[in-house]
């Protein structure tokens, strides 16, 4: 299960440590890039090159999503890696806007958009291949360890941009020091290719599949047949979390510096400590989700979407080091109950034979695209409206909705049996046999 975890996980990190560099560092380059006659058009530009790129996600995430049901996670899963790994280490080799012209931005949003695409297949595909291996009473608990991954390659970002600045000022941090933390995608992919080719397929796959002999034909088709219904309710749970998550680790830091004056590494350092606070949460949360249930937990997160994340907001706009940390620690509350609960979800939806498909599916229509837009609108919201609290509004329409779906049409997923179709008939929790197996 161990090595499960390391190699599901791993794509993760590389993929999360790429969006959260690129989030952290696009100030920096947009100068690069864009021209530098309006500083706030070549930042909105840089994020928009995110958004653009992750419009591409479902077709990306749906092709790979096809492969991973047809021959195999494990397959699928070892490519994708190399293909993200590739991608981001290019965009350190980019020659400027002042060099090439319009070209440059159309290179980076060439290798975005390679990038995106395999990244709409990774994480669902790696959610899966841990799920698939776990015991039927603790996914929750071993899926935390996916998304802490994600939260760890944002660290890893968020560490690496801080300590680019401060290692390199002016001139150099503009011309060639951000380049640099871009290749490092190249020895962690390295890493993640040994961690998957040392594991075997997941055992639920090959059960599933009669020994991969009895693979769907047409995966996509039949997971919009026959999921339909628990891919619009995963979007509609999912966008909330997408809009929470990227508003905090990609627009906030950059927030506290632009419009409250922080500097830039206490604006980092902050996101950084209040990340660290999370990884150690989220372990405690799948447990406590293994015990009562996906339901309760999705419901009190979206509560404190729409009541906490206001008070963060007004503690953090005093414009201190202290208000800045203490406002992403009380943001991590909604981040506790969601985050590896919406993980989990992605994979207990859905049946095992068209899980990947339809994982990717429902995570690439709803997550990602809200994903990579939520630093384009809320720095858009913040400057037409002049407030950070219309940021909150955006997030408190995504909240109202995910507590609508989660009350009227989902299904809870816990203890009940991995292959089953959770739509077709009322899911039964298994509590004869705790250590594992379904009836």
């Amino acid at each position: 299960m161990r090595r499960a975890i390391g190699a599901g996980s791993i794509g993760n990190f590389v993929e999360q440590f790429d969006y959260g560099l690129y989030g952290y560092m696009a100030p920096i380059m947009a100068p690069a890039f864009f021209p530098e006659s309006d500083r706030t058009v070549a930042v909105l530009s840089t994020y928009a090159i995110i958004a653009v790129a992750c419009l591409f996600r479902p077709l990306g995430g749906t092709l790979v999503g096809r492969w991973g049901d047809r021959v195999g996670r494990k397959k699928t899963l070892l490519w994708t890696i190399v293909a993200m790994g590739v991608a981001t280490a290019l965009i350190a080799a980019l020659p400027t806007y002042q060099q090439i012209g319009i070209g440059a931005p159309a290179l980076l949003l060439l290798l975005r958009v390679v990038q995106g695409s395999v990244s709409g297949g990774e994480y669902v595909g790696a959610v899966a291949f841990i799920v698939e291996w776990a015991e039927p009473n603790r996914r929750a608990y071993y899926t935390s360890y996916a998304s802490n991954s994600c939260f760890v390659g944002t660290l890893a970002g968020a560490g690496t941009a801080a300590l680019t600045s401060w290692l390199f000022e002016g001139e150099a941090l503009d011309s060639y020091g951000w380049r640099l933390p871009f290749l490092l995608a190249i020895p962690f992919s390295l890493v993640g290719v040994w961690l998957r080719r040392h594991i075997e397929e997941t055992p639920e796959f090959v059960r599933a599949t009669n020994e991969g002999t009895d693979v769907v034909k047409a995966p996509i088709r039949e997971a919009l047949r026959s999921q339909w219904r628990p891919i619009l309710v995963f979007c509609g749970i999912s966008i909330m979390l997408a809009i929470l998550s990227y508003t905090w680790v990609t627009f906030y830091p950059q927030y506290l510096t632009d419009t409250l004056g922080l500097p830039r590494w206490m604006a980092l350092t902050s996101n950084a400590i209040s990340i660290a606070v999370l990884i150690p949460m989220l372990p405690l949360a799948g447990i406590l989700s293994d015990r009562i249930g996906r339901k309760p937990m999705l419901v009190t997160g979206a509560i404190a979407c729409i009541v906490l994340v206001p008070v963060a907001f007004m503690v953090g706009e005093h414009g201190t080091f202290g208000t800045a940390v203490a406002s992403q620690l009380i943001y991590l509350v909604p981040e506790f109950f969601l985050t590896g609960i919406v993980t989990v979800c992605a994979a207990e939806l859905f049946t095992t034979r068209t899980r990947f498909s339809a994982s990717a599916i429902a995570y690439n229509s709803s997550f990602s695209i809200f994903m990579g837009t939520t630093p384009f609108v809320a720095t858009l919201l913040v400057s037409t409206f002049g407030t950070i609290f219309a940021v909150w509004a955006y997030l408190a329409v995504g909240a109202l909705l995910a507590l609508a779906v989660v009350s009227a049409f989902m299904t809870e997923t816990y203890r009940s049996q991995l292959g089953a179709d959770k739509f077709a008939r009322q899911a039964v929790p298994d509590h004869s046999r705790r250590a594992g197996g379904v009836r």
